[in-house]
């Protein structure tokens, strides 16, 4: 077994607790289904024919290279490759070796080589999932953890690398930045490690085809869960694989976010998904080459509905190819576990398409050596870059900047492509009106998008029927309490759903101090998305959960405050329709940075009055990819062509 049985009840047992865990709120998860269901539904749907197919393939293939960080494709710089040493038995050799995918990033691989070949032979890249051997907190690498799958390719007279993965190789790096260390960065960074994982295995390619004992025309990949999802990107992005049979690797959008079992999983099973595709447009690439897709029937990770949905959409395209042999489909019973049954039916996929054979095999996977056999580094590298690989994987903007429009275009196509594609109406709606002391407070709803209903507020002079000049705030958490404090004393009875756990006492402010601002601008306030009214359930835990949903869908929240900043703008102009209104947009820290982003959009804006900013996407907000576009002191150059910013707009 591939996973123990304590293991494997931890992982269900975090499964369930993940289907079960209160999301957001009910606004939010009708907003999930929603979006989920239209990237669902828009899957390969524009392939109907070989034509179309044709005609996609090779941008469908660019574009999951750029969403793995693989865009452009880094250089294939010297491998160095190094064997540190061999492990004899009867049936075959263990080459103990590593090579560099880029320079320092180092690749720990068993290399099984059959004993008695005449002739170069078929090759099995065998991508290891989170199975780790870790002793007294020394690692020895996947590939002690996977090495019976390695032995017994080579009993069988195949060539077989096991790989290590940057999580759990002799050098360890890191698959749960979001997850579990709150390292959202990696978004703006345009970073999963999922792209080095693929970068892993098409250098592990190239490796095996300088070796003399290989048949680069027969190249086989498998994998399960973590090793299987590798398996399919790699297979993706790689037409050197002849054959793959990735195992219980890959979701679908349905079942990541509405069963949901992404919470389980690592960064390292997702793209950035910059152009809203789901899952089995990955799959799809490997048409019309010899696929396997492998599950078993009780996998609460990859779940049995999941993968017959995949299998459904693959169908169909092997279909348009005319090549439905070649897919294959293997349900076995058990859990999340490789068991025998998948393994048999494995081999003789790899016996059927890489030998052109067809023969009984009987499952003899075993192990044979001690994990510290099968060690690659006496001493870890001085010079690894594995641990902070995500500092440095894939390109970041250069110095040169679209201008103007150009910048918004490339904005809205790549980091802001989550954003709805058209403006739906408003549908303004006033909530509320009151006045007290010679102030008028009202309350609008509107639509900023389909199941995103917000609120927006209005403070004026009570004798004031017309305000050109208007003063938005956009609210971050302890901003809509603070103004919750101080309009309570005022109109506590108007603001009952704001005020809920809300602690009032007296206005909080200068009854005279806040006339004197009204008289000079109407005062408006609005919190987007997550905040106020519309405030998530949970914990940080709970609310990193939600995060990652936005990521999945092609989005981040605070992608999507923007958008809502730019709705608010929208409700400004509309409620003083006919009127040729000032509108001072006002906020800080990273609502400041939405807000800024909001206003390169909305070029009618012409003062912004903003607090400190960040002085890095590094340390937020998180949109997808936007450090491969710009940071914020560029964007805060670019506002100003139009617009006047006030204030400390850096640190």
């Amino acid at each position: 077994m591939k996973v123990s049985g304590r293991l494997l009840a931890v992982l269900m047992v975090c499964a369930s607790a993940c289907a079960q865990a209160p999301l957001g709120n009910e606004q939010f998860r009708d907003y999930l289904r929603d979006e989920t269901m239209r990237l669902s539904e828009a899957c390969l749907s524009e392939i109907n024919s070989l034509t179309d197919w044709n005609s996609r393939r090779d941008e469908y293939r660019r574009q999951l290279q750029e969403m793995l960080g693989l865009w452009p494709l880094p250089l294939r710089t010297d491998l160095k490759p190094v064997v540190t040493g061999t492990v004899d038995h009867p049936e075959f050799t263990v080459e103990k070796l590593h090579f560099q995918a880029m320079p320092g990033l180092y690749c720990t691989a068993a290399l099984f080589i059959p004993k008695g070949i005449t002739a170069p032979a078929p090759a099995i890249l065998y991508e290891c999932g989170h199975w780790q051997s870790v002793t007294n907190g020394i690692s020895y690498g996947n590939k002690a953890a996977y090495q019976a799958d390695g032995a017994w390719y080579a009993r069988n007279g195949y060539v077989c690398m096991v790989l290590d993965t940057v999580l759990a190789g002799e050098i360890r790096g890191i698959h749960t930045g979001t997850r579990d260390r709150g390292l959202w960065w990696w978004n703006s960074r345009g970073y999963t490690p999922a792209g080095v994982e693929a970068w892993f295995g098409i250098r592990a390619l190239d490796f095996l085809s300088t070796r003399v004992e290989v048949d680069t025309n027969r190249f086989g990949i498998t994998g399960h869960s973590g090793g299987g999802a590798y398996s399919w990107m790699v297979t993706a992005l790689d037409d050197r694989i002849k054959a793959a049979a990735p195992l219980a690797g890959m979701a679908d959008i349905r079942s990541h976010i509405l069963d949901p079992i992404m919470d389980s999983h690592c960064d390292c099973n997702f793209f950035v998904n910059y152009y809203g595709w789901d899952f089995p447009q990955v799959a799809a690439l490997a048409a019309p080459r010899p696929l396997l897709l492998g599950g078993t029937d009780n996998d609460r990770l990859f779940n049995l509905p999941n993968t017959l949905r995949i299998h459904d959409q693959l169908r169909r395209i092997y279909q348009i190819h005319n090549a439905t042999s070649q897919l294959g489909l293997i349900i076995a019973p058990g859990g999340h576990d490789e068991t025998p049954e998948l393994q048999v039916a494995v081999m003789r996929w790899f016996d059927r398409h890489l030998k052109g054979a067809q023969r009984p095999v009987e499952n003899a996977a075993t192990r044979f050596f001690a994990p510290q056999e099968l060690k690659v580094f006496a001493t870890l590298p001085a010079d690894s870059i594995n641990t902070n690989i995500a500092l440095t994987f894939g390109p970041v903007a250069g110095s040169a900047l679209p201008a103007g429009a150009d910048l918004r275009s490339v904005l809205v196509t790549k980091v802001f492509s989550g954003w709805p594609k058209g403006r739906d109406p408003l549908n303004l709606h006033q909530a509320f009106s009151g006045e007290r002391e010679g102030l008028r407070l009202s309350a609008w709803d509107f639509t900023s998008q389909r199941n995103v209903r917000l609120r927006i507020y209005r403070l004026d002079a009570s004798a004031t029927s017309v305000r050109s000049n208007i003063t938005l705030s956009v609210l971050d958490e302890s901003g809509w309490t603070n103004a919750i404090a101080r309009l309570g004393g005022l109109f506590g009875r108007e603001l009952t759903n704001e005020l809920r756990g809300a602690v009032v006492e007296g206005s909080q402010i200068s009854l005279d101090s806040l006339k004197e601002q009204v008289q000079r601008s109407s005062l408006m306030f609005f919190a987007p998305r997550g905040v106020g009214l519309d405030a998530w359930a949970g914990d940080e835990r709970a609310h990193s959960r939600i995060r990652r949903r936005f990521m999945l869908l092609g989005q981040t929240r605070d992608s999507m405050r923007v958008w809502d900043i730019r709705r608010a703008v929208q409700v400004v102009r509309e409620l003083n329709a006919g009127i040729e209104v000032q509108v001072i947009l006002r906020a800080s820290s990273e609502m400041g940075v939405n807000t800024l982003y909001a206003a390169l959009f909305e070029p009618s804006v012409r003062t912004l009055q903003l607090g400190p900013l960040p002085q890095s996407h590094i340390y937020g907000p998180d949109y997808l990819g936007i450090l491969r576009v710009c940071d914020i002191p560029q964007v805060v150059n670019a506002v100003k062509a139009h617009a006047r910013i006030e204030g400390e707009p850096s640190p």
